[in-house]
């Protein structure tokens, strides 16, 4: 009884009767590649791909334009399955298009094979890993605007999501930032199949209440019947029509359509369907088959070439850097600088914001190059997942900016970005107690223990204007992810214009033959072991002074060989919690490598802070001069 449903479009006769039963025979080889490759690998999520089988066949054999020589081609249409969990259906729907064969279909979620549980960026024809569910609308819409604003070219983005993952907040807040854009090349496609992993999700099929949801948002809405190829080949003839709004399907399907044992039943989610029975398995699979109409092949629309040709060739500044040596300049305000600089080499850097920008000093790009500047309002979710968007198949080279701590929010959307290979740079400012009286819920203190934690993420942490403009120049040329913190007040530029910086390299500060102790700071920090080195050396002891520029890697053969020399005495000292800081990270160093005894002291912030001057609170919780130099003369005692 569920497999006809009345459709809001009026009935017309479809291209062709043959592109019908064709595109309903893919449909169905779709429904029975899914129940193999996971009957094969004995889990995964059949049902939630069988209710999408007829828009994906739709989407894959008559509607999108792509290439199996070359699945990222620039210029072909872009397809992400915010639903991850699908991924055997996409999985089939590629296998069905010939990119590869079923014998590796069915290797599905082995060990060492691409084809995993979720889809991957392991995979050529995967842009951005998905499966933490209401992210793929923020990529998508991240896609769509540089094919729109940047690329100005013909591809289009498609995204297919679940109904249980709407209730995630960051699916309103991309459809939003959709809408604002007027992103008329996105098609953002709702699978309503009722059912979620243990209910039935929260509307189940009310389809009016979705439709109302989604165009008070700005999206021209369209109700269908997900299983009939003729409505669906008639919404997605509309969406190409559509100007000045993007396109949303409000798609009414059944999970496990086409197998009468499992479809609209609650208890099958998850579950290869052998794991379920012998019988219910060969069953459907019959059952599905049955219904199979042998129809001629049809071929797939062209690619239309017009993507521009992009160099991917290192980028670098054109003009140098010109402060002043002694002068006081906060960091941040060396970001925005940079960006300018940077904006000048690459026309394909972009920079995106969370309505910050004149605290960032992001603005200083949006004034010179407006065109290329992506204001995303608060929404710190959507903006990394635009972000990742808009560098996917390195069509750019993007840069996100809001407070450190408010990235914190996006800590899924970051951790997924890393699973997706992505080249998205972060920068947050305001960071620690420094920041003064706005308290601690500005204040990222916590920001260090997560990024540290992102694989292959670099973490820069610089120290001066000169070492924040060369942090943003190395972040533009690092081909995965990186975050450059930031801070608020001003600090003296200790370096020349000229100096070089690397990956991984830290910088000795202040050296001598008679060094007792190391302290290693960063930021506002390295400010405060400076003082304390001026204030000891009045008074005969010498100190080391060490600034690491990337907390993540860290120069563990500097950290080595300089506190070897300063006899095992070293003090690091941070704006940050203690917990996954700079400390733990030198110490996880010394415990590891050393060969001799560690004397280590750990200045942090070790409570809730409290809002006041910014030099109260760093001399409060540990961080000044001041108690750096109590800090060398305990374990000198």
């Amino acid at each position: 009884q569920h497999y006809f449903i009345q459709s809001n479009l009026s009935c017309r006769m479809p291209e062709s009767y043959p592109t019908v039963q064709f595109l309903e025979d893919k449909a169905n080889e779709i429904r029975v590649l899914s129940i193999e490759c996971t009957n094969a690998s004995k889990s995964g999520h059949p049902t939630s791909c069988m209710s999408a089988a007829e828009v994906l066949s739709v989407l894959f054999f008559h509607e999108m334009r792509y290439s199996n020589d070359f699945p990222r081609d620039p210029s072909s249409d872009r397809f992400i399955l915010s639903k991850g969990h699908a991924a055997p259906g996409l999985y089939s729907a590629w296998c069905a298009a010939d990119l590869f064969p079923k014998e590796e279909l069915l290797k599905l979620r082995q060990f060492g094979h691409d084809l995993e549980g979720h889809p991957t960026p392991r995979l050529n024809f995967i842009d951005a890993a998905t499966g933490s569910l209401g992210q793929g609308l923020s990529v998508a819409a991240g896609m769509a605007y540089i094919g729109k604003y940047i690329d100005h070219a013909s591809y289009r983005t498609y995204c297919m999501m679940g109904d249980g993952e709407s209730a995630e907040g960051s699916i309103w807040e991309a459809l939003s930032f959709a809408s604002y854009y007027k992103l008329d090349n996105l098609v953002a496609i709702f699978d309503i199949n009722r059912l979620g992993q243990s209910e039935a999700a929260a509307l189940q099929h009310d389809i009016d209440t979705y439709r109302r949801r989604v165009e008070a948002f700005g999206f021209h809405t369209i109700v269908v019947d997900g299983h009939s190829v003729p409505d669906v080949l008639e919404a997605f003839k509309t969406a190409k029509n559509v100007k000045g709004k993007p396109t949303a399907l409000i798609c009414k399907t059944y999970k496990g359509h086409g197998g009468s044992a499992v479809a609209d039943k609650l208890d099958f989610h998850g579950k290869a369907l052998i794991a379920c029975g012998a019988d219910i398995a060969n069953g459907v699979l019959a059952e599905v088959k049955d219904r199979m109409h042998g129809a001629k092949p049809l071929p797939r629309p062209a690619i239309v070439h017009d993507a521009p040709n992009i160099s991917e060739k290192p980028v670098h500044f054109t003009s140098p850097l010109e402060y002043k040596k002694g002068s006081m300049v906060a960091t941040r305000l060396a970001y925005g600088e940079a960006l300018v600089k940077l904006g000048e080499a690459s026309d394909r850097v972009v920079v995106l914001d969370a309505d910050t920008k004149n605290s960032t000093f992001s603005l200083k790009f949006k004034n010179k190059f407006p065109e290329r500047f992506i204001e995303c309002f608060i929404a710190e979710q959507n903006m990394v997942g635009v972000g990742v968007g808009c560098g996917a198949r390195a069509r750019t080279i993007p840069f996100c900016s809001t407070f450190a701590t408010f990235f914190t929010r996006a800590m899924d959307q970051i951790r997924m970005a890393a699973v997706s290979q992505s080249n998205l740079n972060m920068a947050g400012s305001h960071c620690g107690v420094s920041i003064g009286e706005d308290g601690p819920s500005q204040m990222a203190l916590e920001d260090i223990a997560a990024f540290r934690a992102i694989p292959h993420l670099i973490y820069f942490y610089p120290s001066d204007a000169v070492s924040a403009c060369r942090a943003v120049e190395l972040a533009a040329n690092y081909k995965d992810m990186c975050f450059i913190r930031t801070s608020r007040p001003n600090t003296e530029v200790i370096y020349d214009n000229d100096e070089q910086f690397e990956i991984g390299k830290a910088k000795v500060v202040k050296q001598s033959s008679s060094d007792k102790v190391l302290v290693i700071g960063a930021g506002i920090t390295l400010d405060s072991a400076l003082k304390a080195h001026k204030s000891l050396a009045d008074k005969g002891i010498n100190i080391r002074v060490l600034d690491p520029f990337t907390i993540k890697p860290l120069d563990a053969d500097a950290v080595l060989e300089h506190t070897a020399a300063c006899g095992g005495r070293v003090v690091t000292v941070e704006d940050h919690y203690a917990e996954g800081g700079i400390g733990e990270a030198v110490a996880g160093v010394l415990s590891t490598h050393a060969n001799f005894p560690i004397h280590h002291r750990i200045l942090a912030v070790r409570e809730i802070p409290r809002s006041g001057p910014p030099a109260v609170l760093v001399d409060h919780y540990g961080l000044s001069g001041a108690k750096v130099e109590e800090a060398v003369c305990q374990l000198l005692a």
